[in-house]
């Protein structure tokens, strides 16, 4: 398929993002256009109709409880709701919230597998009413053919988090300590180096002495 181009042969045809082949021919001008001519928003045929505040208010707090989350965290990572997310050459989607570890959170139009160099982390599926074989069935087999992680429940997923990053202070608290131990071993060669300094200066000082000795007793013996 053509960079960017729609998929022929399928009702209500819809854009696609470039095959990963596709992409690592394009030049990075090349690139930059195939991301422009994506839009993004998805169409009434591509999502299912709206299900009332219950639905929403679930999103909204699910979101509300990652970012929360992770500013505590001082970890980054992006989070977005009813985001248009292309996979190179699948069919966009946009789920109901969308995780991705790790990259810089600012706003986005859509998300570009290719050209983020990152799919997505996590996904849910709020299901409030209307056809749940969408968010049970056709969702489940989509993301798992994608890489995506299995849906876990908010609250399990952040569990999952907080274990990631009990890793991730562990690896850092041993990374702080080889680097106090680093900087006392620097502090000591430091303390050395000023000792070495200090005697040489006392030798040249009773050098400088011995010779000015020497000197006055030349003198009296003349």
């Amino acid at each position: 398929m053509a960079r960017g181009q729609q998929e022929p042969g399928e009702a209500g045809t819809f854009p696609r993002a470039p095959t990963q082949q596709a992409w690592e021919s394009m030049s990075a001008q090349e690139r930059a256009r195939a991301v422009a001519a994506l839009p993004g928003e998805v169409t009434w045929e591509e999502m299912a109709p709206p299900e009332g505040d219950r639905h929403f208010q679930a999103k909204v707090r699910a979101l509300d409880a990652l970012k929360g989350y992770f500013t505590r965290q001082r970890r980054k990572v992006y989070l977005a709701a009813e985001l248009p997310v292309y996979y190179p050459g699948e069919k966009r989607f946009a789920t109901d919230l969308l995780a991705v570890l790790d990259v810089e959170p600012h706003e986005r139009d859509k998300w570009v597998v290719s050209a983020e160099g990152k799919g997505l982390n996590f996904v849910l599926e709020v299901h409030v009413g209307g056809d749940r074989k969408k968010d049970a069935s056709l969702n489940v087999e989509r993301y798992a053919r994608l890489g995506i992680p299995e849906l876990l429940e908010s609250e399990e997923f952040v569990a999952l988090l907080e274990e990631m990053m009990t890793g991730l202070h562990r690896r850092a608290d041993e990374a702080s300590q080889r680097a106090e131990e680093e900087a006392q071993r620097a502090q000591e060669e430091a303390q050395r180096a000023q000792e070495i300094e200090r005697r040489l200066a006392e030798s040249e000082r009773r050098i400088a002495e011995l010779q000015a000795e020497v000197e006055h007793l030349k003198k009296n013996e003349r």
